[in-house]
């Protein structure tokens, strides 16, 4: 298994991966990712922008991906809480994490939130946000596990409230 950045061939791939996990999160009643975001258009966006990455197993087959970036994301300038580190120092940043349905609970979340821990080590940097809907629980439950610490709530350019996640990368 290997993450690796995305390019314009797998966008058909990530689409099929986006809208299964859109229909996971519709059968759990979970609004997110349920107003038309993400779309082909979003993650057409994120290749151009090199900010989008795939899991491909050992048969090459796409399993998983992810939006990851170390620009700012503008939604987290304002928090209901605190970051643990300033919104103003370099920061990573994932977004549409979403794993093949057949893949589910194997282990592929938890890979590809460590590489990105990985990457941002490799450049000095120490922290990694993230933010969820409230209630899925899924997500939080495993950030958690790999130990990110909750502080706050934010909400989206399209006013959705999220929890906002980060950890701290040694």
């Amino acid at each position: 298994m290997r993450l690796q950045p995305s390019a314009p061939a797998d966008i058909s791939s990530i689409v099929q991966i986006i809208e299964a996990a859109k229909a996971h999160l519709a059968f759990l009643k979970i609004d997110q990712w349920q107003n038309g975001y993400p779309n082909k258009e979003q993650i057409e966006n994120d290749v151009t922008n090199n900010e989008s990455y795939v899991v491909l197993n050992n048969e090459q087959t796409i399993i998983a991906t992810a939006m990851f970036t170390i620009h700012p994301e503008p939604t987290y300038k304002i928090i209901e809480g605190k970051w643990l580190v300033p919104e103003s120092e370099t920061y990573g940043v994932i977004h549409r994490l979403a794993i093949g349905k057949e893949y589910k609970n194997s282990g592929i979340a938890t890979f590809v939130l460590k590489s990105f821990h990985q990457q941002l080590l490799n450049k000095n940097i120490k922290s990694l946000k993230i933010d969820t809907h409230e209630d899925n629980h899924e997500m939080q439950s495993l950030i958690k596990k790999l130990g990110y610490v909750y502080c706050g709530i934010i909400f989206t350019d399209y006013n959705a409230k999220r929890l906002a996640f980060e950890k701290v990368i040694f």
